[in-house]
């Protein structure tokens, strides 16, 4: 900041001072002004030909240092001086201090037509900046201004009208007024048109590609599909101009033909177009860019939007090495943009395990986005202060230094009177603390015995308590069968172990003659709440069952019935199962909990919602045509989430790997060794969630 003083003491001087003065001045300042412009307007293309160059290297501290030498010595403007931080700041990912600094650009004085150019490409960046981040009405206070001083010079290039036109009409459609933004859009277009007919090499269909890109990706995100459309063929319309220009990059339109597709997929799938978004989707499969990391993180849009959670999860694996690419360090923003998705789409594709492990990330890294967001901050307060100029600090300092000395005499004033006081008072104190004393032993007598009384209220009704808690624990081990079906060629047990005094795992059979259903439910939580809600679910499980309806249609009603009331979101993943006893055959469903193991590998299955969150869900079916022979395993994670006491949990492969290595005689004996494997995993660590398993085998040729 250049700070101009003026002498108060001016009224002293003689009027031929004065006069002698401003002459000299005078005749200064036209020396200056002939010698220095010739020699500035280089000198200043030269400093920006060397920041640009190092903008170039990404070297960005150099460019900071630079830049001060450079509005030192007047080789810049202040206006080009805090452009040239914003861009390295912005460069950096400091998106808030390079938001200071273009806005202390935009207060500078414009002393120049060059400065006035400063001014344009400052007023495009930080309207963008403040659009990404949803200030649209700010954006706008700094897009229209820049439109109208453009207007009024006359200056400007097609480019800078489209760019912040383009930027204009977003922030009209985020606020809601259509028709401004539909002429801010035409308006941009119009020039984006004037630049590629004017621009003998190919910039101009790039510039006019990025933003029409920007365009449909504001109708997208306003989910305005049908406009989005509009603008997305308009897209690849520039990208097939820019494709027949001889300097066209192939990488260039590869990209951008698959930020077309996925962009249309997901337009499509929003109009209920199911059929046409795949095939826009296998359409961004041919491109290149569908293999990179960002293609496959943008793939997700239309993923996700089509509920195919499972290849969404499997994109999401590039997630950490795209941000490391793209220099992004750990904030509550790109948390927010990209990790709870990828949380999302895993606990969606039912991959729990992935899920816990993404979720655990969060949380170590929403620490460092907060001393991130904390460093961020204070250099954001001393860039502030640097800002507001010596003058300021000097007179701050002379105030200090005076309020010091008016402080030092008050304290110790202060002081001698404290003295005084405690001298007169010290001596009335001690005739009352022996009183006092007196006093204060009868009181902690008072409470000690208060205490004890307490204590002996407290063990009784925690005796009570814990009385009661076996109870139940002995009502809900009465509530699962513990006595198992004996029939010709079933083989079948089961195992619950709550983790605390009641849980809210359950299993339950019904058998007839030909037919037996199963199930085995895990509740959301753990205690007596649980508990009560796993008695529920386990009633009305029977009473269906009895019913000889099908798993599918059984999920279903249990879905209607668990979620009136449900005021505390309690929910239960259930494996249901109605198997044939004369064919071997097996209908299903799974209710959002873990797969079983049928033989040797996870049961391949459909995903379904957990029981009991919303109401109305039609809960989806399976079928296996023969089982005859198989193991059919099922279990809550209590068991593949088993954890020790560093915290590994038992996990997936070390349950597959029992199964297939070790040779079990019947049911029990595999659920007694399972049982044992957990204990030896955890070696003396708490379970941390109930455990539950269930085996049945059936073959028709043992008797």
């Amino acid at each position: 900041m250049v700070v101009n003083y003026v002498s108060n003491d001016m009224g002293s001087k003689t009027f031929l001072h004065i006069v002698v003065w401003i002459l000299m001045l005078s005749l200064g300042i036209a020396s200056c002004t002939r010698m220095e412009k010739p020699r500035q307007e280089p000198r200043m293309a030269h400093a920006d030909s060397l920041l640009f160059d190092l903008g170039t290297k990404k070297d960005y501290e150099r460019m900071l240092v630079m830049i001060d030498g450079f509005e030192d010595s007047k080789d810049i403007s202040p206006l080009d001086a805090n452009r040239w931080r914003g861009v390295s700041y912005y460069h950096q990912g400091q998106y808030r201090l390079a938001e200071i600094y273009y806005r202390k650009a935009l207060e500078s004085d414009i002393e120049s037509d060059r400065d006035l150019v400063s001014y344009i490409k400052v007023a495009r960046r930080l309207s963008e900046l403040l659009l990404v981040k949803g200030d649209y009405e700010g954006a706008l206070r700094i897009a229209v201004p820049a439109i109208a001083k453009m207007n009024e010079k006359n200056v400007g290039s097609d480019i800078d009208f489209a760019i912040l036109l383009n930027n204009i009409g977003c922030c009209q459609l985020n606020l809601g007024r259509d028709e401004e933004a539909n002429k801010s859009f035409i308006t941009a277009r119009g020039h984006y048109a004037n630049r590629w007919q004017t621009d003998s090499t190919s910039r101009g269909f790039q510039e006019a590609v990025i933003g029409t890109v920007y365009t449909s990706m504001a109708y997208i995100n306003m989910r305005r599909y049908a406009e989005s459309i509009y603008w997305i063929d308009r897209t690849e319309m520039l990208l097939d101009k820019y494709r027949q220009r001889p300097d066209a990059r192939s990488e260039y339109f590869d990209e951008y033909q698959g930020r077309i597709e996925i962009m249309r997929a997901v337009a499509l799938q929003g109009l209920d177009k199911k059929a046409e978004a795949r095939k826009a989707y296998q359409a961004f499969l041919k491109t290149n860019y569908s293999k990179t990391g960002p293609g496959r993180i943008n793939a997700n849009d239309y993923l996700v939007a089509a509920e195919r959670y499972a290849e969404a999860a499997s994109n999401y694996q590039v997630l950490d090495k795209t941000l490391h690419d793209w220099g992004m360090e750990p904030s509550l923003d790109n948390i927010q943009l990209y990790m709870l998705p990828k949380f999302f789409a895993n606990d969606k594709a039912g991959r729990q395990d992935s899920a816990r492990v993404i979720a655990e990330r969060i949380f170590e890294l929403l620490d460092t986005a907060i001393v991130n967001q904390k460093n961020s901050a204070t250099a954001e307060l001393a860039t502030i202060y640097d800002t507001q100029g010596k003058e300021a600090e000097i007179a701050r300092q002379q105030a200090d230094l005076i309020q010091q000395r008016l402080v030092s005499t008050g304290v110790a004033l202060v002081l001698v009177i404290i003295f005084f006081i405690i001298y007169t008072l010290h001596r009335r104190r001690a005739t009352r603390r022996l009183a006092l004393a007196h006093n204060k032993l009868n009181e902690a007598h008072q409470q000690l015995q208060t205490a004890y009384d307490q204590l002996e209220e407290t063990t009784a009704a925690k005796e009570r308590i814990e009385s009661e808690l076996r109870i139940a624990r002995n009502i809900q081990q009465s509530i699962v069968p513990n006595v198992f079906p004996s029939y010709q060629g079933l083989d079948m047990y089961a195992y619950m172990m709550p983790a605390k005094e009641v849980g809210g795992d359950l299993y339950d059979y019904l058998l007839d003659d030909k037919h037996i259903y199963i199930c085995l439910g895990d509740v959301s939580g753990k205690g007596v709440p649980a508990s009560l809600f796993m008695a529920q679910a386990a009633r009305l499980f029977r009473a269906m069952a009895k019913q000889q309806m099908m798993p599918a249609d059984i999920a279903t009603r249990l879905n209607d019935e668990l979620c009136e009331g449900n005021e505390n979101g309690m929910f239960v993943t259930m494996f249901l199962a109605l198997i044939n006893l004369e064919t071997g055959s097996m209908d299903f469903c799974n209710a959002g909990h873990n797969p079983p193991v049928l033989g040797d590998q996870f049961l391949e299955m459909e995903t379904n919602a957990p029981i009991g969150l919303w109401p109305g869900l039609q809960f989806v079916g399976e079928h296996v045509d023969n089982i005859e022979g198989k193991s059919l395993f099922v279990y809550s994670d209590g068991l593949n989430e088993a954890e020790n006491k560093e915290q590994e949990q038992f996990g997936d492969d070390h349950l597959l790997n029992i199964l297939h290595t070790m040779h079990f005689d019947n049911a029990r004996q595999l659920i007694e060794y399972m049982k044992d494997a957990v204990e030896r995993h955890r070696d003396g660590a708490q379970p941390n969630d109930d455990l539950t398993m269930l085996e049945l085998k059936f073959d028709k040729k043992k008797s």
